[in-house]
């Protein structure tokens, strides 16, 4: 699994419930799957509930973890071609892909693509607001 890499610092942060001994480092990108309660993302059309900013490991008793809902961050790909510009919606575990119309509904826009790649590999992605 290969989590998402800050490149320019978010501002804006939310606390959110999450179970006790979730396993995640910063840069993991959470699933919101209630009301304000994360997991790991781990599938296609996860809704987005931001990016770890603090680690949780098996042996981690606390109950709420801090998620960055901006910024820009290095993500993975699914490996499907990606352009500027285009929105990114969650596509697997850690990886995001271009968003469809759907995914506005479904909440799992990630963010917009600063950068083109063509096939897998990493792209720049400004995190929230900029959608």
């Amino acid at each position: 699994m290969v989590v998402a890499v800050c490149i320019e610092t978010p501002t804006k942060f939310a606390r959110r419930t999450c179970a006790a001994g979730i396993t995640c480092p910063i840069g993991t990108l959470m699933k919101l799957t209630t009301e304000n309660t994360v997991v790991v993302s781990a599938a296609n059309n996860d809704p987005f509930g931001g990016i770890a900013w603090m680690e949780s490991t098996a042996t981690d008793t606390f109950t709420e973890i801090t998620v960055a809902m901006n910024g820009k961050w290095v993500i993975d790909t699914t490996g499907a071609n990606v352009t500027v510009g285009n929105i990114v919606a969650i596509g697997a575990a850690d990886q995001v892909r271009s968003a469809i119309e759907a995914d506005t509904v479904l909440g799992d826009i990630v963010g917009k693509s600063l950068t083109t790649l063509v096939g897998a590999g990493t792209v720049v992605v400004q995190v929230g607001d900029s959608i």
